[in-house]
């Protein structure tokens, strides 16, 4: 399998997965700004949507949109990281992947890019609702779907983790920062980000000794 990233987007949730999976897999570095490839090749012939991630299969077909990604991940590994298909515990995970894509993940977004103040206390004001939803469920315990990690807290980890990038204090949610803490220190998540350059390999070995 080949994922097609940019460093610290959405696609993190889909390197995160590919690792906590163990799968075998390489990964193709997306510039944004440009819409190329390394190698200069347009993105907009990868996918025509122009975001990532884009995962391709070793049969040549692409899948797009990250929380269907992390399900056909997940699924290559039954039982690690999503309850079976077609059990009620999975329909919960797809209502967690559905919230945070929704909810949490569409209204940080804009905040990348220059919007005007009411607009943008407007959309601090929904994160504030949300990750208050989210403290209900996360002081209780420590995953989104209980004990056991799952491709929800790999994509809720992701967009959580552009808050000091995007100046949104997260003060006001001890539960949320504990439980991003919880997440960075997973060894394939550090892998993840190292491979991504969002973090060093000293920084890995110090969170890990």
């Amino acid at each position: 399998m080949k994922l097609y990233y940019s460093p610290g987007a959405c696609s993190l949730a889909a390197h995160i997965t590919l690792a906590e999976a163990g799968l075998s897999y390489s990964t193709k570095r997306v510039d944004l700004k440009t819409h190329t490839l390394a190698d200069g090749t347009d993105y907009y012939t990868i996918n025509p949507k122009g975001y990532v991630p884009v995962l391709e299969l070793d049969d040549g077909s692409r899948l797009s949109e990250v929380a269907v990604i992390v399900q056909y991940i997940a699924d290559r590994k039954p039982g690690t990281l999503a309850p079976a298909f077609g059990s009620m515990q999975r329909y919960q995970l797809m209502k967690w992947l559905n919230f945070i894509a929704t909810e949490v993940h569409k209204n940080f977004s804009p905040l990348w890019h220059p919007i005007a103040d009411a607009t943008k206390e407007t959309l601090h004001a929904k994160i504030a609702s949300r990750l208050d939803f989210v403290t209900n469920t996360l002081s209780k315990q420590p995953y989104l779907m209980g004990e056991q990690f799952t491709i929800a807290d790999a994509y809720l980890f992701t967009i959580v983790n552009w808050a000091p990038m995007l100046k949104f204090d997260l003060t006001p949610w001890p539960v949320v920062q504990q439980f991003h803490a919880r997440v960075a220190v997973r060894p394939a998540v550090r892998a993840a980000m190292v491979d991504e350059g969002l973090v060093k390999k000293t920084d890995m070995a110090k969170a890990t000794a």
